[in-house]
């Protein structure tokens, strides 16, 4: 008979990223600038976690770390099942495909690719045998269905953000970052694209990790970090 999992086992499955001691800075002495200075964080499977902060209170540089796309100066990250200190560049790259997705304020879609094409082309290099099919499936679920064969340049800022968030979510990553992903829209359009987002992560159970500094959509998320000056300052989930 299969043994079950300790309690100890089941509640390290939980967590999604669990960040001990992180540093970062820049340059060296005397001009060197501390970037983070100490981050602890503990993340559950499932949760929905808003970043805030002022501009230049690290949240931006939190994010690169936790998803893999900087080296800390100090400290230790597990995201997603990985030990990010273990792996080399082309490890983590290969590592990250299917198990992080990231949406920025700058949509970053390929110009010269149609939108099913932006979302199936990093499918099929993740080795995705049904590529075309999934990505139009997502695009479909993004209310993008009649805009399949548009170009970047052919659809609206709101389109473009819906193409990056099917991009983001069309891999089932274990953990969704996104990046002041409202902040080249209007009011109206922002409100839409965060709606489309929260429904998102309730439909397909991925980790969100919002990066922000509008307390107002920080409130929507189950769990609100406060950064400054490159420190937690307050964690409402110790509250």
């Amino acid at each position: 008979m299969a043994s079950s999992a300790s309690p100890s086992s089941a509640a390290s499955d939980s967590i999604v990223i669990d960040a001990r001691n992180l540093t970062l800075a820049l340059g060296r002495p005397p001009a060197r600038t501390e970037i983070l200075r100490g981050i602890d964080l503990t993340v559950r499977t499932g949760e929905s976690v808003a970043l805030l902060g002022p501009s230049g209170s690290g949240k931006s540089s939190l994010m690169a770390l936790l998803s893999g796309m900087e080296r800390p100066t100090g400290g230790s990250a597990k995201v997603a099942g990985l030990e990010f200190e273990t792996l080399n560049e082309n490890q983590l790259a290969i590592a990250r495909r299917r198990r992080i997705g990231i949406i920025l304020q700058a949509f970053h879609l390929l110009p010269t690719m149609t939108a099913l094409e932006n979302v199936a082309v990093p499918l099929e290099l993740a080795g995705e045998r049904d590529a075309f099919g999934r990505a139009e499936a997502e695009l479909t679920a993004v209310g993008l269905g009649h805009r399949l064969r548009h170009y970047p340049a052919q659809l609206s800022g709101g389109e473009q953000q819906r193409v990056a968030i099917a991009r983001a979510i069309a891999p089932r990553p274990a953990l969704l970052f996104a990046d002041e992903p409202t902040g080249n829209l209007d009011g109206a359009t922002g409100h839409a694209i965060m709606d489309l987002l929260f429904a998102r992560h309730a439909e397909t159970g991925a980790t969100l990790f919002v990066i922000t500094h509008d307390p107002t959509l920080a409130a929507r998320c189950g769990r609100v970090i406060e950064l400054a000056d490159g420190r937690i300052v307050k964690d409402s989930a110790a509250a």
